[in-house]
């Protein structure tokens, strides 16, 4: 059951996925498209799951569930595994690599593998001052919170010098 992100609880569950690069309008209009389809036909053991989802910054897809309604299930979550693995296949970007960091520099939203942003760090080109996206959060009230944070503030603080 498709609902507005917006209208969802704060408790209700998110998954990030963030892309390797920026979709294009056409393409977000596409993926809008494919997501209100699949979610609108969500479910889990035959009972439908209260979900609405968010593309921001044209790169990252958050996607969420009232649990207060129903929970998802292995299967439901298997599912949505397969939907974000089919969108990989047709716009050719990667979604599921979690050993990636986006970050901004000014407005640009920039994307580097765990690796690279490690040796930045060192290099002292980005700070603990720098915007990270932490895509650990687990529900809407911490996406407000906690999703776009200076690096200090998330996990990415243990690669940064103070």
């Amino acid at each position: 059951m498709l609902v507005d992100f917006d209208t969802l609880p704060e408790e209700s569950r998110v998954w990030i996925y963030q892309a390797n690069r920026s979709f294009t309008e056409d393409e977000i209009e596409e993926i809008k498209s494919k997501l209100d389809n699949f979610i609108e036909a969500w479910t889990a053991h035959g009972k439908d799951l209260q979900s609405g989802y968010k593309i921001v910054y044209k790169r990252f897809i958050v996607i969420a569930l009232n649990q207060s309604l129903n929970n998802a299930t292995g299967c439901s979550i298997d599912a949505s595994v397969r939907f974000i693995q089919q969108l990989e296949k047709d716009y050719n970007v990667d979604l599921m690599d979690k050993m990636n960091v986006s970050y901004k520099q000014g407005e640009y939203v920039a994307y580097k593998p765990l690796v690279d942003f490690k040796k930045m760090a060192k290099q002292n080109a980005v700070s603990k001052n720098t915007i990270v996206f932490n895509n650990l959060v687990t529900n809407i009230s911490e996406f407000k919170e906690n999703w776009e944070v200076p690096a200090s503030e998330s996990w990415h603080s243990r690669f940064i010098k103070t």
